[in-house]
């Protein structure tokens, strides 16, 4: 039917110049419009050159050889290959870069990650940026590109569109200004869940920023109506996607030993800030779906609300995945709750992996369960 979880985490060898650029399944910017743009258009120029949001490394490769190239990457998925390809990297948000010392910054506009967080990597680009240094902007039109381009003009001083390809621009500017500081970068919300207070501390960037999404909130009710408070306390749970933590923290406060799983590092970052701020504890790996675990690894219950939001065959990739690491993870006559979208089509995918499922609930969403056969 789908893919396998073997499959998912392969990565797979392109030739390219001078060498081979790895890819697999979830990892973004390839077969991308948007890195095919800015990889056509990117000429070197000085010395360093950043790549800020890099995914699999596309769009600064033609710099490689000719300048100094450092790329900062938050998901783990794309920093496999960016690792396998030996580009240079490092995991950090886009706001963790070195001050005026580039004299180049590429920028593929993570538009999909909403204003905030394209505001946040815009003044960073601005600040790594060295006066008189340059900067490559892509981005979609029907993304919000104008709108940041201007913004990045505000930034920097003058810029131009050196490119259009159906709905994809690339335009190049030049740091005229001293950059201002960056925006505030923690936010916080209050929220009760499951009758508990809970303080929620998060960066930009995160899904479902400012409020807990009506998803997570009725897998919290379906898994309760299931197992109940008891049958939460004291087993092994994991939070597949667990994002800035809206199924983990609650899970731990009913003495859950929760181990949450995130592909993207500023989630991460979110989760421990805020398990920290309630006092709570969980094991928080940054990991491509189920990459950081042990081999063998199993738990009681695993709980997920996969992404689903942002368009693109990377997601559903990721939330096919989703459902293969439950079913290889999953202790005989454990249970696997999923929440989705009624026509996201998960149910051929559990009957297939568990022979069986449950629909516990259907509002705006729906919450399956299925359960590992007990062995003999």
């Amino acid at each position: 039917m789908g893919m396998t979880l073997a499959e998912y985490h392969r990565l797979t060898p392109l030739p390219r110049p001078g060498g081979v650029l790895y890819v697999k399944p979830g990892a973004r910017g390839y077969r991308d419009p948007v890195y095919e743009a800015l990889q056509a258009a990117v000429a070197p120029f000085g010395q360093r050159a950043l790549d800020l949001n890099p995914g699999v490394g596309l769009a600064s490769l033609p710099l490689e050889g000719r300048m100094e190239v450092a790329r900062l990457e938050t998901s783990r998925a794309a920093f496999r290959c960016l690792q396998a390809s030996g580009l240079e990297a490092r995991l950090a948000p886009p706001w963790e870069a070195e001050e005026n010392a580039f004299d180049l910054v590429v920028l593929a506009l993570p538009a999909g990650r909403g204003t905030a967080y394209v505001q946040a990597t815009l003044a960073a680009a601005a600040r790594a940026l060295r006066m008189g240094g340059r900067a490559y902007l892509a981005g979609d039109k029907n993304k919000g590109f104008e709108r940041y381009f201007k913004e990045a003009q505000a930034l920097l001083g003058y810029g131009t569109v050196l490119k259009r390809v159906g709905p994809v621009r690339v335009a190049l500017l030049e740091k005229e200004r001293e950059a201002p500081p960056l925006p505030p970068l923690w936010h916080q919300f209050q929220v009760r869940l499951l009758g508990e207070a809970f303080a929620f501390f998060h960066l930009p960037g995160v899904f479902s920023a400012g409020k807990v999404d009506r998803a997570s909130v009725l897998l919290l009710e379906a898994l309760l109506g299931e197992v109940g408070r008891e049958g939460i306390q004291g087993r092994r749970i994991l939070d597949l996607g667990a994002g800035y933590g809206a199924l983990t923290l609650p899970l731990a406060r009913l003495e859950g030993e929760v181990t949450a799983l995130e592909d993207d590092l500023v989630s991460v970052l979110s989760l421990e800030g805020s398990l920290a701020e309630n006092r709570l504890t969980a094991r928080v790996l940054h990991s491509d779906v189920d990459e950081a675990l042990t081999e063998g690894e199993v738990f009681d219950i695993i709980v997920t609300n996969p992404p689903f939001h942002v368009g693109g065959a990377v997601i559903l990739d990721v939330a096919q995945a989703f459902v293969e690491a439950a079913a290889a993870r999953l202790k005989p006559g454990g249970g696997f709750f999923l929440v989705a979208n009624p026509f996201l089509k998960y149910e051929p995918l559990l009957e297939e992996r568990f022979g069986a499922f449950r629909t516990l609930l259907v509002r705006e969403y729906k919450v399956l369960f299925a359960e590992k056969a007990k062995r003999g």
